[in-house]
């Protein structure tokens, strides 16, 4: 993904490469920033992914939804934990209904992966391969 952020996106005119498909590349990178994103539409579910911002804060109605990355640069890129209200997330997605609520979404980021972290098939997000929950 940093790969594709750094090469394809930047702040110019020719930025964007190609047709923007109505928003959905955009849509992809702020979604990437954040550090989720939406794969399986209509399931209310966003894979955690590794977010490209430190702090960002989402207006949802009359709430506040945070996103921070503790510890985020070029050495640490990977995803150590996540909390989300403070509580540890054992699943590798949130639900829209947990965005909507507000609150904050908390990374902690490190040198190298935790290849343990959300792996049992109920902390998997919906999938119609039958491989998530």
């Amino acid at each position: 993904m940093k790969q594709i952020v750094d090469t394809q996106y930047k702040p110019t005119p020719d930025g964007l490469a190609g047709n923007d498909d109505l928003g959905q590349m955009s849509a992809w990178l702020v979604f990437t920033a954040l550090g989720f994103y939406p794969v399986a539409p209509g399931s209310g579910e966003y894979v955690i992914g590794r977010p490209f911002v430190e702090r960002a804060e989402m207006r949802v109605g009359d709430k506040r939804f945070m996103v921070l990355a503790d510890g985020l640069s070029d050495a640490n890129r990977y995803v150590g934990k996540v909390t989300l209200n403070g509580e540890a997330l054992e699943r590798s997605f949130i639900t829209d209904a947990e965005i909507r609520a507000g609150g904050e979404l908390r990374f902690t980021m490190q040198a190298t992966p935790d290849r343990t972290w959300a792996t049992g098939v109920k902390a998997r997000p919906y999938s119609m391969t039958g491989y998530g929950r």
